[in-house]
């Protein structure tokens, strides 16, 4: 198929930056990071082959916030300190030669962290056990401890990190913009879903009080990056240990909770679903993306979900996303925006790419190399 006047090739612009096109790489942990989370050439070499690849916009994996309670993961890159942010800088610049805008995304891992040198036990909103297990490919094993109750003091101080994380990634890192990691079920996550969030003070109890913190962390990042860069949060119904989650007050919730994140000054909202054009509810006829839109009117909508055609990815647009964003397609396709322009069919996934371990793999450098 030849295509060249698809619409997921136009350009878009958000807060003063201009995206060539409107296919972003989706946020992928990858564990490639130093034991103390500062970016290796690995992954330098890793984000800059999707920016030479033709996207307009690299979405980084989850970066950790303090050396508390955020990291999740063994090798997770953080952006704690500015060692961790000046080794980002470098990967930045050569993002930016190849042609593409980087944000960083800001995760807590809370109650699902895995692995953390900092404290000798886990955090969340409630002492509730996490479903599942630990992802063995991010070097997890058995059940997921319980948590301790995050304190006033906690809560302030996880606040705080994604603050200062924000700082340090515009003003060291050189990042274009900031995504607050909302889904998945990490901490903020947890504190959006009723059945991790027991808590009956404002920062449990009904949606509004759930959605509290994610409002309070845009709230203030924004308040400290200004004006400099755009500043959104990234939203799913599903998690890492629970795929098949869903918002118990159906459509009800979603309106809520979009609309408290546009009123907080939102710049952009990424919604994420297994399949992104399906029903977000049973029963219903409206995906996430048509809601997102609906609730946030006037905020960019980045949509993820299995949009790795040409075909799924317009249909993304249609429903009211302005950027697509590609996590496995991107994997594979590293060129996809290329592949597209030229109406080439995009590779097939292989789940082998992250077994046993899911960090960045020769054969991927490789491929850039010979691209």
């Amino acid at each position: 198929m030849t295509d060249f006047q698809s619409p997921i090739l136009s350009g878009h612009d958000m807060k003063g930056l201009h995206f060539r096109n409107r296919l972003a790489v989706a946020p992928m942990t990858r564990v490639t990071a130093t034991a103390a989370g500062v970016p290796t050439a690995a992954m330098r070499d890793y984000y800059t082959r999707f920016a030479r690849g033709g996207f307009g916009l690299v979405i980084t994996e989850g970066l950790y916030t303090d050396k508390a309670y955020a990291q999740g993961y063994r090798y997770q890159p953080g952006i704690a300190d500015d060692e961790q942010a000046r080794a980002w800088a470098d990967i930045i610049a050569a993002v930016h030669g190849g042609g593409a805008l980087a944000f960083a995304q800001l995760m807590h891992a809370g109650a699902l962290s895995q692995d953390n040198p900092f404290r000798s036990h886990t955090a969340g909103p409630s002492a509730v056990q996490p479903a599942g297990e630990q992802m063995g490919f991010y070097y997890g094993e058995g059940r997921y401890p319980t948590p301790v109750q995050m304190s006033e003091q906690d809560i302030a101080e996880a606040i705080d990190g994604f603050v200062q994380s924000a700082l340090r990634a515009v003003r060291v890192g050189g990042f274009d913009g900031v995504e607050i990691h909302g889904a998945n079920g990490y901490l903020l996550d947890q504190f959006l879903t009723a059945h991790t969030n027991l808590r009956d003070d404002g920062w449990g109890g009904d949606i509004q009080g759930r959605v509290r913190l994610l409002v309070e962390v845009l709230r203030a990042v924004k308040a400290a990056l200004g004006d400099q860069v755009p500043v959104g949060i990234r939203i799913s119904q599903g998690k890492v240990n629970d795929f098949k989650a869903k918002w118990p007050g159906g459509e009800r919730d979603a309106a809520a909770i979009f609309g408290a994140l546009a009123q907080a000054g939102a710049d952009f909202i990424h919604v994420t679903e297994f399949e992104a054009w399906q029903p977000a509810f049973e029963g219903g006829s409206d995906t996430l993306i048509a809601l997102a839109r609906r609730h946030a009117p006037g905020v960019t909508i980045i949509a993820n979900g299995s949009l790795h055609a040409i075909e799924r990815a317009a249909e993304a647009l249609e429903l009211g996303a302005d950027i697509v964003a590609l996590g496995r397609g991107a994997l594979a396709n590293p060129d996809m925006p290329k592949l597209f322009e030229k109406g080439i069919a995009p590779r097939e996934f292989d789940g082998a790419i992250l077994g046993p371990i899911a960090n960045i793999k020769n054969s991927e450098l490789a491929f850039q190399a010979a691209a």
